[in-house]
């Protein structure tokens, strides 16, 4: 009985797996039609692209950060001041956070990449974009325990849909191997938009706005984390943040992030 049932057991296996292959076939046949109606434009400045991102062009025009930096808050040089000397704006402020990384500066290439990431549903830019902050962070992330991204307040990411940090936390983390801790901080007060604020203001803004989960603390206790955001502009946020994860007993915080305002009348002291 066995062996008259295997011959047609075989053929059925058979064709199921034809059918599966048509359906894989089937399955790309819209995006393959859509790609060819519509070809992926350079998110910044729409021309058509052979691949996903930006052109060749635009990536000239992207301002990656190399040292010499400054070894506190990652801001670069003009000029190789010497070995360990800091910004004097990190003189000034030191942050609660022990270093900071970019990838690039904030220019008009990556603000609009960022712009695309966070406001227009772009996710597909995210696995460029975090292997970019990878490759700048490789110190913090050589030493580092765990990835914790900046997070969004419940409202503010209801109607976003997703976290841009998140998501560059994720690829960061695929890519490196260091555990990700998504839920362990949480914004507990919904903020005002950070845009238009000074610095004081924006300090203000955020004081008090992060809490590490108390069912979380076991994810933070002890650890070297680094902090995963889009953007760095006067540190506010990011500060904010760093001080939640230090009083929950955080060894160390680092920051990284993709972008970087960098004020170019500032010196090395």
């Amino acid at each position: 009985m066995d062996a008259e049932a295997s011959p047609a057991r075989s053929i059925s296996t058979h064709l199921r797996g034809v059918l599966n292959a048509a359906r894989g076939v089937f399955a790309h046949i819209p995006r393959l039609a859509l790609d060819i109606a519509l070809p992926t434009l350079c998110v910044s400045c729409r021309e058509p692209v052979d691949g996903e991102g930006v052109c060749s062009e635009c990536w000239a025009k992207l301002s990656f950060i190399a040292p010499p930096f400054c070894p506190r808050l990652g801001i670069p040089f003009v000029y190789d001041p010497g070995p360990d000397l800091l910004s004097m704006e990190a003189i000034a402020n030191p942050p609660a956070y022990q270093r900071a990384r970019a990838a690039v500066r904030y220019d008009d290439v990556a603000r609009t990449l960022v712009h695309s990431l966070k406001y227009q549903d772009r996710t597909d830019l995210a696995p460029a974009m975090g292997r970019w902050m990878a490759r700048a962070g490789q110190e913090l992330l050589g030493e580092a325990d765990v990835l914790v991204p900046v997070p969004l307040h419940w409202r503010r990411g209801w109607s976003r849909r997703y976290n841009q940090s998140g998501a560059l936390a994720r690829v960061i983390s695929r890519q490196t191997g260091v555990k990700l801790a998504s839920e362990a901080l949480r914004r507990v007060r919904a903020t005002e938009q950070q845009i238009g604020l000074s610095r004081s203001q924006r300090a203000s803004n955020v004081q008090g706005a992060f809490k590490v989960a108390a069912d979380r603390t076991a994810d933070i206790q002890g650890r070297r984390v680094v902090l995963i955001d889009d953007v760095l502009t006067s540190g506010a946020t990011t500060d904010a943040c760093a001080r939640a994860l230090l009083r929950a007993k955080a060894a160390q915080v680092d920051v990284l992030v993709f972008a970087r305002v960098v004020d170019t009348h500032r010196a090395p002291i």
